[in-house]
């Protein structure tokens, strides 16, 4: 640390040039974030300061928390449903995980979860002390629900299904694995950090929410589809008694107990959240959902015109192709069986498509 301070003018030049090294969003086809609406940012701006690990310090900040999780819960069909704000899937993954086995204390406790599963998987399990069992997909990237039946046994605390899978944009048969969780008695948490900003506006979504009776929880990323401000996830859980099982004393705080990951929550991005929802509505929505799956289907047809084919078919807006090469300055990523991945969050615009595919078909003439 310095001895004597920065002048502000010399701080931010500083600051300024390490802004610039990072990568412009105009570019990067490969992340599931993007850079978030303009209603988001000014909401976020109002509550710089607030911390929901204090709630009683912050009642209006709390207030939008409750609304936030009021509009999802009515989204995913369950106005009822309990919840808090994570940082974001990864948070909200473990702590579904933590009351599952919480829920069901057996000696040697395991999960099931799709091979397509997001990596946090691995890390709650690590955290946790769970077994992790694999089950395997069908040629179209879903989970095989019937294989992944049969790995439930008594000793399994929760089976996972994916609503939006990370590298093919697929949604698991959640319906057979409701049935699967019904019939076995286990705890079946939905992973739809991306999908859940996406399936509710398409035009004829699957059933995946809490419309399912054996639906326990599910975590969706309003910094995602969403368009908020980072980190910004949530959590939602069919019974909200079931937090209580992860409650731990604050006796310092202005609450008592806490059933929180994290202790110091930002407010902020909570606000940038709830914020972007209630100015689109539902109808505002359902138009950026549309536009980003028709510049899916425009990006698709597009590669396949350049003799890169699809390796799916996708249910969101994910798409993937068999395809060993990408223009120069472009940002896309590669699934683990090697498929070029591109994700056309609200900033990859149709310009955008059009001009990758343009770069593309210069390098595959």
């Amino acid at each position: 640390m310095r001895e004597h301070g920065c002048p502000e003018e010399d701080l931010f030049s500083f600051l300024s040039s390490k802004r610039r090294e990072d990568l412009g969003y105009h570019k990067i086809l490969s992340s599931m974030c993007t850079p978030p609406h303009p209603i988001a940012a000014r909401a976020h701006a109002l509550f710089l300061e607030t911390n929901l690990g204090d709630p009683g310090l912050f009642p209006g900040t709390v207030a939008l928390e409750e609304l936030l999780v009021e509009r999802l819960g009515t989204l995913m069909h369950h106005p009822e449903a309990g919840g808090y704000a994570t940082s974001g899937g990864t948070e909200s993954n473990i702590q579904a995980l933590r009351i599952a086995k919480k829920l069901k204390p057996v000696s040697s406790p395991n999960i099931v979860v799709p091979a397509s599963g997001h990596f946090s998987f691995q890390k709650a399990c690590d955290i946790l002390g769970l077994e992790m069992r694999v089950a395997p997909l069908d040629a179209n990237f879903r989970v095989d629900a019937e294989a992944a039946g049969d790995l439930v046994d008594k000793n399994t605390v929760a089976l996972v299904g994916i609503v939006g899978t990370t590298e093919y944009g697929m949604i698991d048969p959640i319906a057979a694995l409701s049935d699967i969780a019904l019939d076995r008695d286990v705890f079946l948490h939905i992973d739809a950090a991306f999908g859940g900003l996406v399936v509710p506006f398409l035009d004829h979504p699957v059933p995946f929410d809490f419309e399912l009776p054996g639906v326990a929880s599910i975590s969706v990323d309003p910094h995602k589809m969403g368009m908020g401000t980072i980190p910004a996830g949530c959590l939602l859980v069919r019974d909200p008694s079931c937090f209580a099982s992860l409650n731990v004393e604050t006796p310092y705080l202005t609450v008592k107990r806490e059933c929180t990951l994290t202790g110091t929550r930002p407010g902020a991005s909570v606000a940038a959240a709830v914020a972007v929802l209630e100015y689109l509505g539902m109808d505002g929505m359902r138009a950026v959902v549309a536009g980003c799956m028709e510049n899916t289907r425009r990006l698709i047809e597009g590669m396949e015109t350049i003799g890169c084919q699809r390796a799916v078919s996708p249910d969101v807006n994910v798409a993937t192709f068999s395809c060993d090469r990408a223009p120069p300055g472009w940002r896309v990523s590669r699934t683990r069986a090697g498929h070029m991945r591109i994700v056309c969050m609200p900033h990859v615009t149709r310009d955008v498509i059009e001009a990758f595919l343009k770069e593309m078909g210069e390098i595959y003439a």
